[in-house]
């Protein structure tokens, strides 16, 4: 199986899902909490559990991601260690 993105858009969606996984899972954890940073002014949303699941389910979407850019990666490290010239 060969790569669809290139090596530089593997490893930089994996970088930015790493990032909002672990960026997403702490703002979602303080809407599910109420925390008083999130859910003190009047501005804010009444419901942070509701906020929190929506906010879960973005990190799921960057999960997804990341196992796909991971595969893209892997097959771009499959592909190198091969070498220039190969039999296929």
């Amino acid at each position: 199986m060969k790569p669809v993105v290139g090596v530089m858009q593997a490893w930089s969606c994996i970088v930015i899902s790493v990032f909002a996984i672990v960026i997403l899972s702490i703002i979602g954890s303080l809407f599910k909490s109420n925390h008083h940073s999130m859910m003190g002014s009047t501005d804010d949303p009444k419901d942070g559990p509701a906020v929190a699941a929506t906010v879960f389910s973005a990190v799921i979407v960057y999960v997804v991601f990341l196992v796909g850019c991971g595969f893209q990666a892997f097959l771009h490290y499959r592909d190198n260690r091969r070498g220039a010239i190969t039999l296929s």
